[in-house]
């Protein structure tokens, strides 16, 4: 595991984001590093595979609150909201991560072959996992990996990596809960059907009844399920989407307040500073320079950064 540690720690400390998350040109591959036990980091997941390689992050999704350390692998099933923390990093061995975004199709493909879904109970629905990182699972994430400096290679071998992982996935002691989730007909399927609309329109005022349609349940089903999924409304999983979304565009973008807040679909400067500062504990002016002074190196010493938004 060692040069996969290495590697990602290269990576990342040329591609980190203030927050230590780094995106690739390998599509659904990202990593993250960490030097530093950190404050709550707010994101929403894709579903994912993310292998903790170092150093141990407290995640809280839905109503589970869990900590996952080096050696785990942990599987979020759906698009969910997330709140991350670092817990164990240092400078010499920072919090590192790779995380890789499932593709329902594939899943759904390769459960198919594999046969043997059963029906998971609404009140059973889970959209957290964790096990111990499973050998064939490194190998994908670390090939994967590979392809960062064979960039001609990866039209030809992601996609076959990719279904390689997957297969290891639902192979695995999960199987059975990732087989269920891969259900088309399951909760969590339709639910991600309402999910997907919020996640492309969350700058538009979008209707309950719309969401309840595209997910194939009526209004009272629609607000238990998706709330007992995600531990939201429906309003209130839009919103955090909108907030997440400003921070970045801040963030990384350099975009003003206001100007962040237009852009994700507020008509109020006021209520988004209002919401803002109610989620992440501070103005969003204010919360920016915080970030930004905590992700500048000192003179002396010039160290990795670094949500996975998944790691």
């Amino acid at each position: 595991m060692d040069p996969l540690k290495q590697a990602v720690r290269a990576y990342a400390a040329g591609h980190a984001n203030s927050d230590g998350l780094a995106l690739t040109p390998v599509p659904g591959l990202r990593m993250m590093c960490v030097p530093s036990p950190s404050g709550d980091l707010h994101s929403v997941y894709r579903p994912l595979v993310c292998l903790v390689l170092q150093g141990a992050k407290r995640m809280i999704v839905g109503r589970e609150e869990r900590i996952f350390s080096a050696g785990q692998s942990v599987i979020v099933s759906a698009d969910m909201p997330v709140v991350g923390r670092i817990v164990q990093a240092s400078p010499s061995e920072p919090y590192l991560a790779i995380a890789v975004e499932l593709e329902m199709t594939v899943l759904r493909e390769i459960a198919a072959h594999l046969g043997g879904v059963r029906v998971t109970r609404p009140s059973a629905m889970q959209t957290l996992f964790a096990s111990d990182t499973e050998a064939a699972v490194l190998d994908c994430a670390a090939r994967l990996m590979r392809l960062l400096d064979h960039p001609e290679a990866t039209p030809l071998l992601r996609p076959g990596i990719v279904r390689e992982l997957h297969y290891w996935l639902l192979a695995g002691s999960h199987g059975a809960d990732l087989r269920a989730l891969a259900d088309p007909s399951s909760h969590a399927a339709r639910l991600g059907a309402a999910i997907a609309i919020l996640r492309a329109e969350y700058r538009s005022r979008i209707s309950v009844e719309r969401l309840a349609e595209a997910a194939a349940m009526s209004l009272t089903a629609f607000h238990k399920h998706f709330k007992h999924l995600t531990s939201l409304t429906p309003g209130q999983y839009q919103k955090r989407l909108r907030l997440v979304e400003a921070r970045r565009l801040m963030l990384d973008e350099g975009l003003l307040a206001g100007n962040a807040a237009f852009e994700v679909g507020y008509e109020s400067v006021s209520q988004f500073t209002r919401e803002y500062r109610r989620m992440f504990d501070a103005p969003p002016k204010r919360d920016a320079l915080r970030v930004r002074g905590r992700s500048r190196p000192p003179e002396r010493e010039k160290h990795q950064v670094g949500d996975l938004a998944p790691a």
